[in-house]
């Protein structure tokens, strides 16, 4: 007889749950609709990287807003390494990725292993190079002892559109009053 009641209990324990379960879905607000990607404001890492880079941290400036921040890391001990997510328009993705990181490690690992063109684009009067891949394109510059990418899935058009937004502003300091 004991046998069954530690059976019966535990069918009465798991019907219990189940109603508390089905209540809580029922009761607690489900969205469907909601986009599920959330937006990141990256203004804190932003000033963080721009102090503490060794090179001018860039930033998209004056982009619609229907393209939507979704990632941000600043990696100082992974060879000052900057990187901002974005989704564009047409929910593709676009990142920024600037680092002092030798460029045959740097722009492969960003890439997904995009390949060199050999081919050139001139945007805002900077010449990056054009980089080809399976899975990511990418627009390429390098300056100063930085590599500075625009990579992602999206359209050679929405990477070109970053690259046109992208400004440094300079390390902010301090006032002294």
């Amino acid at each position: 007889m004991r046998g069954r009641q530690t059976v019966r209990d535990m069918v009465l324990s798991m019907v219990a749950i189940g109603a508390v379960v089905g209540v809580i879905y029922l009761f607690l607000p489900n969205d469907e609709d909601a986009d599920p990607v959330k937006a990141v404001d990256y203004g804190v890492e932003l000033v963080t990287a721009q102090r503490a880079a060794p090179y001018p941290v860039v930033a998209p400036e004056g982009l619609p807003a229907s393209w939507k921040a979704t990632s941000v890391s600043y990696k100082g001990f992974e060879a000052n390494a900057w990187h901002l997510g974005f989704l564009d328009p047409d929910r593709e993705y676009v990142a920024v990725e600037q680092s002092t990181e030798a460029k045959g490690k740097f722009i492969p690992k960003v890439t997904h292993r995009a390949e060199d063109t050999g081919k050139t684009q001139k945007v805002n009067g900077e010449t990056w190079q054009l980089w080809k891949g399976e899975k990511y394109d990418a627009l390429v510059r390098e300056e100063k002892g930085v590599t500075t990418v625009v990579t992602g899935t999206a359209a050679p058009e929405r990477l070109t559109q970053m690259a046109e937004a992208l400004e440094s502003k300079p390390e902010p300091r301090p006032s002294r009053a």
